[in-house]
């Protein structure tokens, strides 16, 4: 469809054009902000099934509140698309990822619509109460704040915790539990178990549908309807479902389940809690994926589908390209090498906090699944859960994305490297991720993890170094050992070699030359040998180092080169500050040597969205860019 087909998004470039519609007008309104989201997300992909589960709730939620005087928090904001379309940025959407585009996140200094910055799951409620309780002390006391929270993010242990502190603070705070069943992955643990016990609980659900409609549907007595409801509610609760209601113990007023996708029914009842004080939870059923039938049903896939699709069919045009064809992305290799190890080595246990798709542990969970472990998105409790595994024989590989790892930092420290207890991290997406953008960056990992005693930290190359640092990360008493590598693809199409036990610390020279060094750690190696090929075609020569090893780092190989060589050009794939080019500096330091040591990395400031390749040329430290520092260095030389 074109800007004319949308009869309705075209007239409307803020909430307060949508509150002149005809409140039947909605569901119209609704038709076109998911064929709109489906239009763009098909030609530039994105987070696609979370923001077609929730456009009738978007809509309703901005017809019926007061945004952006009225707060509205959308947890990590993977649903978040037809919220930005509706508050001034459906003229620019096309940008929606791309570098120097908008986010594909809810972002403070985009728009004033977006409350607060999000990317990472389970912050929505603390927020949200953090914003509530600073109007009360304002005597702001007619805002609204509301956080709307998907059934996988209230898994996470802040969401518990925000409950329990917001029902003794009597905020007014309105909850939005948005439950269609799946976060990325398919929801694990006791809370779906309860969620699908109230939602399936038809005697219930039956009976408190008849009650409402009795009175009138909540309007007709207004609070003396909704006192009947909850009193008679009570009353029946307990015996139907066997349960108290959870969010009722933690002092919330809950409503629902309802269906999510009944715009005009949302609406009555957005506008009816809207008048009742103090903390509230509505329970809402969605379809995620909602509209586009390949969506709904393949929702893992859609989630944010890898490639551009048919618009009319969901079907996806450009494919992944096959493994046989390109070298393996490294969560692949991940995935096929844990199973190998885990078939020789009994002792091996796969753990990841809700990431089983996306970093390949979702292989091993359908040969082993009674070694392997969804815990959901709790990635402390995943740290420490492999810590009481790691004391009693067992060797958790515990794999957890770069950005997300920092959410566990004092588990890693406390829980394992203190014991020194022998759990292997295998931090996905480490370094710059690409369209994710800043809040899924794993820029920090190298930097702080270093300082921590007892770490054995690596990152690979490729993909046989990938296989054979997990390999030797299993071998005993390694104590707690990290690995860490980018997303997307290796470089290696014959990647699946004999394993081979790596010295811990040994770095492994690559090239050697004489003018000048180049020392680089991961992935980002690969573009610092084509920089020292094209160097090499200009008659400048290098010497290539891989450290492969942060911690222990290797002294000796260091040393020689700090020694022989008087410029020196450090490269890595995260901060520069406190990584691989601050432990050069440091051991230059305490030889009272004084090279000139450039490092090249990520500076200090978030990087925005775009490609990994985009990115690295932003910051310096592509192979262009690296040639350009060593041309500097040469010339300074001279």
């Amino acid at each position: 469809m074109d800007e004319q087909s949308y009869k309705y998004l075209s007239a409307i470039n803020s909430p307060s054009d949508l509150k002149k519609l005809d409140e039947a007008e909605l569901p119209l309104v609704c038709s076109e902000l998911r064929e709109f989201i489906i239009d763009a997300v098909s030609n530039n992909p994105g987070h696609l099934g979370a923001s077609l589960g929730v456009v009738e709730l978007t809509v309703a939620l901005h017809y019926v509140f007061n945004t952006p005087d009225d707060k509205l928090i959308w947890d990590v904001g993977h649903q978040a698309y037809g919220h930005k379309i509706l508050t001034g940025r459906r003229d620019v959407f096309h940008s929606n990822r791309k570098f120097k585009g908008i986010s594909g996140f809810p972002k403070m200094s985009e728009s004033e619509y977006d409350a607060y910055g999000v990317g990472h799951s389970s912050t929505s409620i603390s927020a949200a109460l953090g914003m509530a309780v600073a109007a009360r002390m304002k005597n702001l006391n007619n805002r609204h704040h509301i956080a709307v929270i998907g059934d996988g993010a209230m898994t996470g242990g802040m969401a518990i915790e925000a409950l329990n502190n917001a029902g003794v603070n009597n905020p007014n705070l309105l909850i939005i539990l948005n439950d269609n069943g799946i976060a990325i992955d398919k929801n694990v643990g006791a809370i779906k178990d309860y969620l699908a016990n109230i939602v399936t609980s038809k005697a219930y659900n039956k009976l408190k549908d008849k009650i409402w409609h009795l009175l009138g549907g909540g309007t007709k007595y207004g609070a003396n309807t909704r006192a009947i409801v909850k009193q008679v509610g009570n009353a029946v609760k307990g015996s139907i479902l066997r349960r108290s209601n959870l969010f009722e113990a933690f002092n919330f007023r809950y409503f629902g389940p309802v269906d999510g996708n009944d715009v005009l029914r949302l609406t009555k009842l957005l506008r009816d809690i809207k008048n009742i004080q103090g903390p509230k939870l509505l329970h809402i059923i969605t379809v995620k994926g909602k509209g586009l039938e390949l969506a709904e049903k393949q929702p893992v896939i859609y989630h944010a589908p890898p490639s551009a699709f048919n618009k009319k069919t969901g079907e996806l045009i450009v494919k992944e390209p096959c493994d046989q064809v390109q070298p393996p992305k490294y969560q692949v290799v991940f995935g096929k090498t844990i199973i190998e190890l885990a078939e020789k080595n009994k002792k091996i246990i796969g753990i990841t906090p809700a990431m089983p798709t996306g970093c390949s542990l979702d292989m091993m969970m359908v040969k082993m699944p009674d070694r392997t472990f969804d815990v959901g998105i709790a990635e402390q409790h995943a740290v420490t859960f492999a810590a009481g595994l790691a004391t009693d024989g067992f060797i958790p590989f515990c794999n957890i994305y770069s950005t997300f790892m920092q959410r566990a930092y004092d588990q890693l420290i406390h829980d394992v490297a203190l014991q020194n207890l022998p759990v292997v991290f295998c931090l996905d997406r480490a370094g710059l991720v690409g369209e994710d953008g800043p809040t899924h960056h794993g820029a920090f990992d190298l930097a702080y993890l270093r300082s921590i005693p007892n770490l054995t930290i690596c990152a690979p190359m490729n993909e046989q170094e990938l296989r054979n640092m997990m390999f030797t990360a299993q071998t005993e008493n390694k104590g707690p050992f990290v690995i860490r590598y980018p997303r997307g693809r290796g470089v290696l199409r014959n990647w699946k070699t004999p394993f081979e036990e790596l010295e811990i610390g040994k770095g492994r020279i690559i090239r050697e030359g004489k003018d000048l060094a180049v020392i680089t750690i991961g992935h980002i190696g690969n573009e610092a040998a084509k920089a020292c090929a094209t160097l090499d075609e200009q008659g400048i020569t290098t010497t290539h180092i891989d450290i492969r090893f942060l911690k222990p780092i290797d002294h000796s190989l260091l040393k020689d080169i700090l020694t022989h060589f008087d410029h020196i050009i450090t490269v890595e794939d995260g901060v520069i500050t406190g990584g691989l080019g601050s432990a050069l500096d440091e051991l230059a330091t305490d030889m009272g040597i004084h090279s000139q040591i450039v490092r090249l990395g990520i500076p200090d400031r978030f990087i925005e969205q775009g490609s990994q390749e985009q990115l690295w040329h932003e910051c310096g430290y592509d192979a262009e860019g690296i040639v350009s520092t060593a041309l500097s260095l040469i010339r300074t030389k001279n």
